[in-house]
């Protein structure tokens, strides 16, 4: 039976709710946001004349764990015990026990509450004697593969989990159907060149091929088997991330290189999933969201996509892992026939973490004082998307873990290059370099030009903010709470000088 909530009096159906995240892939990567992409990606296309696309849409982070974290939780990633780069397939869970998710109020409400795909925030696999982390996401030994896994995604809101623990060039390679694993692994596998995965154990049939495709034919039996209730299905997908491994149909098909191919594949997945809604007579009343956990990695090879006129990034300066707009500025389109109009685009700022915030909006949830606290509704945006901005400002995080705030036209960058994988990198910047950035986008989207000399009581005011949100533990209203782990990181060591001498060192 579906239940009913009421606006201005009304009754109406709970909506459904369909979270698809796209692993790595650039705001430059469909076509309806990129007048020069490379290739066409229909279903996407549609999805965004359907509904509205969001175009200063970000992530909090500009890498995997710490931008999932931030979606189920509302929360910045940094204020978790994660103060930099990612997770592997064999860490400790990283989402506080006691922490409420968006899985915990939707389930709450009534809803049936489903996760199919990477889940990449850590969890407590059975272990034996010996076992011990191994660097760079290797392979690790003593794993009893039989045990029950603790803090898994049912342990965080979730009726339903089937999906792998990292990332798909992570081991372990076996798939874990709610908190166990589905088989003991029997082979090692290993991949190479664009379609790179570590070398690890790996279950009998499960073929990395395969993976994308056998994910999403679970989501479609999950919408088909739960479709007379109010649902939420939150689908990580494991792709366009390496190994970047598009389907046979796919190959050669963008006209750019595998990774235009693997996207064509990605896009075919949305389609897929929208037409099962239509089928089940569900798509009225399902808000449909599809975005991406960070930008481009340059595993996609940008030499070759520019070589075919492709650029993943649009016209945003860096990549994956990045403090600049290509690390974190994401495709972000919202589809919800019944609610949002069609074909329209927002230009207000918004974040991944606000999808919290905004179905407890819809739903007329009261959020407890330390939950979302960096979650901000996006309603109003929904329903109109000229109206003004919601947030009052943002923070963004490169894979070193450094900083960045924005509000309105103005970005300040606690880092005196990339803070990740273009150049200047980490520790390569040039020594004569101001330590921090100031960029003005409404005249430089290309983060070119560093006027940071020229307006130092504009930096000023906005690392006031910034130290403010970090101390307070959270961005919005509400009683001070406390950030996890480490208070203060090598990358904000920043925050320990004295206000005069931040002052003077920018000016």
């Amino acid at each position: 039976m579906r239940k009913k909530l009421r606006r201005n009096g009304v009754k109406m159906n709970k909506p459904n709710l369909i979270y698809i995240l796209a692993d790595d892939m650039g705001y430059g990567d469909i076509s309806a946001l990129n007048e020069n992409c490379g290739f066409r990606t229909p279903n996407l296309d549609q999805m965004a004349k359907e509904g509205m696309c969001f175009t200063d849409a970000h992530s909090t982070s500009a890498v995997c764990t710490p931008s999932r974290y931030g979606i189920l939780t509302g929360r910045y990633n940094w204020r978790s015990r994660l103060k930099s780069y990612v997770m592997g397939g064999y860490s400790e869970a990283l989402i506080e026990e006691g922490r409420k998710t968006i899985a915990d109020f939707l389930k709450e409400e009534g809803y049936y509450t489903a996760m199919v795909g990477k889940w990449h925030l850590g969890m407590n696999f059975s272990k034996e004697p010996g076992f011990e982390e191994q660097p760079d996401f290797a392979a690790c030994n003593y794993v009893d593969y039989s045990g029950k896994i603790e803090r898994s995604p049912i342990a965080n809101g979730f009726d339903y989990f089937y999906g792998i623990s990292g990332s798909l060039d992570m081991p372990p390679y076996i798939y874990i159907e709610n908190d166990h694993f589905t088989a003991l692994p029997d082979h090692i596998t290993k991949g190479t060149g664009k379609g790179f995965y570590r070398e690890g154990p790996t279950a009998p049939g499960f073929v990395h091929e395969h993976v994308l495709d056998e994910l999403t034919d679970k989501v479609l039996a999950q919408i088909e088997e739960n479709k007379e209730k109010p649902f939420f299905i939150y689908f990580p997908m494991p792709a366009p991330h390496t190994p970047i491994l598009p389907a046979k149909e796919f190959q050669g098909k963008s006209g750019t290189n595998e990774y235009g191919d693997f996207v064509l594949h990605v896009d075919h997945v949305v389609g897929q999933i929208n037409r099962k809604l239509k089928e089940e007579g569900l798509l009225e009343n399902t808000i449909v969201i599809y975005t991406s956990d960070n930008g481009c990695s340059p595993m996609a090879n940008y030499q070759e996509l520019l070589q075919k006129g492709h650029n993943p990034s649009y016209i945003f300066r860096g990549t994956k892992a990045d403090i600049y707009e290509g690390g974190h500025r994401i495709p972000f389109i919202v589809q919800w026939p019944r609610e949002i109009p069609a074909g329209t685009a927002c230009d207000k700022i918004v974040c991944l973490s606000d999808i919290m915030a905004t179905m407890c909006d819809i739903l007329n949830i009261d959020m407890g004082e330390s939950d979302g606290v960096d979650s901000v509704s996006n309603l109003p945006l929904w329903k109109n998307p000229h109206g003004d901005e919601v947030r009052e400002d943002l923070i963004h995080q490169s894979i070193d873990g450094s900083l960045s705030i924005r509000k309105g036209k103005w970005k300040l960058e606690m880092c005196p290059g990339s803070g990740g994988w273009s150049d200047p990198k980490p520790g390569e910047e040039d020594a004569a370099a101001p330590k921090f950035q100031l960029y003005d986008l409404s005249v430089d989207i290309g983060e070119k030009n560093n006027i940071i000399h020229q307006y130092p009581k504009k930096a000023y005011e906005l690392k006031k903010i910034l130290k403010n949100h970090i101390f307070r533990g959270r961005s919005t209203p509400g009683p001070i709470q406390k950030n996890n782990g480490q208070a203060i990181w090598e990358t904000i060591k920043w925050v320990e000088e004295e206000e005069e001498e931040i002052n003077v060192s920018i000016s």
